[in-house]
């Protein structure tokens, strides 16, 4: 592996500084994804910049009508907190099923978004509750965030500092998960809002996407039988060893099913 410098700012201001400094240069929120894929020299920067000693980017905050969760926020972190646990259960359900202990004790909810691997938890319920993600910079709406395979609205100096999730009416999500990784075969996250009933689904194409089918359907009859007839194509979905595209589709259907039984149980 090659070497590079490894950089330790304690305010945001001095991260911002170090992004700019070069072209090479990564950030390291939990590593999860970035330190294998240096480790199997499919990258090689010349710095990595550790926000783990950044206090603005963590801690949850209530605030009335959503919660502000810290970029740096732990998995394990927002799965046992109480203030998530009482306003948004099933933002703290999906987060206690993030891989394994390991993995939920160090990833962070900033770095999953940043890297939107097609497969994981997070972006689900971003674009299911219709949150804001807050930068350095600006704020972005969930719909404009997740442009595609590994890619976002980020600029390339861009720094993703907090994310505010709208406290909804009820919500769940419900994944199939693949027993070795534990990511999301397919993962459907189902939302009431202030804004309306928004379904959001992971795992299944190259990005997080909604489906207003199902949306419109379960604004008229919030119950799992009002999406139980309602297909997905499959043209654009993922096919791999894991699971065809097909069969991805037809789990669409069922995790909606579920997460809708699950969401109704808040009323």
């Amino acid at each position: 592996m090659r070497s590079f410098d490894y950089l330790q700012p304690s305010t945001l201001g001095e991260a911002t500084a170090h992004l700019r400094s070069g072209t090479e240069i990564r950030l390291l929120a939990g590593g999860m994804t970035l330190l294998p894929t240096i480790k199997q020299r499919l990258a090689a920067p010349d710095a990595l910049v550790d926000l783990a000693g950044v206090p603005a980017l963590t801690g949850i905050e209530d605030e009335g009508c959503s919660l502000l969760v810290g970029a740096m926020a732990r998995h394990a972190a927002v799965a046992a907190s109480p203030l998530v646990r009482s306003r948004i259960p099933a933002l703290a359900d999906l987060a206690a099923g993030i891989g394994d202990p390991a993995v939920r004790n160090r990833g962070t909810i900033g770095g999953s978004l940043a890297n939107n691997d097609p497969a994981a938890d997070y972006p689900a319920a971003v674009l299911g509750l219709g949150a804001t993600i807050v930068t350095s910079e600006r704020e972005i709406a969930a719909d404009d965030f997740f442009l595609g395979l590994f890619e976002t609205a980020l600029g390339a100096e861009e720094i993703i500092t907090a994310i505010r999730f709208p406290v909804p009416r009820a919500a769940a999500y419900v994944k199939f998960k693949a027993p070795a990784s534990r990511y999301a075969l397919v993962g459907v996250f189902v939302a009431q809002t202030a804004e309306g009933v928004r379904v959001a689904v992971t795992g299944a194409g190259p990005a997080v996407f909604r489906v207003p089918a199902m949306e419109e359907a379960l604004a008229a009859d919030f119950t799992p039988s009002a999406v139980a007839a309602i297909g997905i194509d499959a043209d654009d979905l993922n096919s791999d060893i894991h699971a065809e595209a097909g069969y991805r589709a037809h789990l669409v259907t069922v995790m909606a099913k579920r997460a809708v039984a699950a969401a109704a149980k808040g009323f």
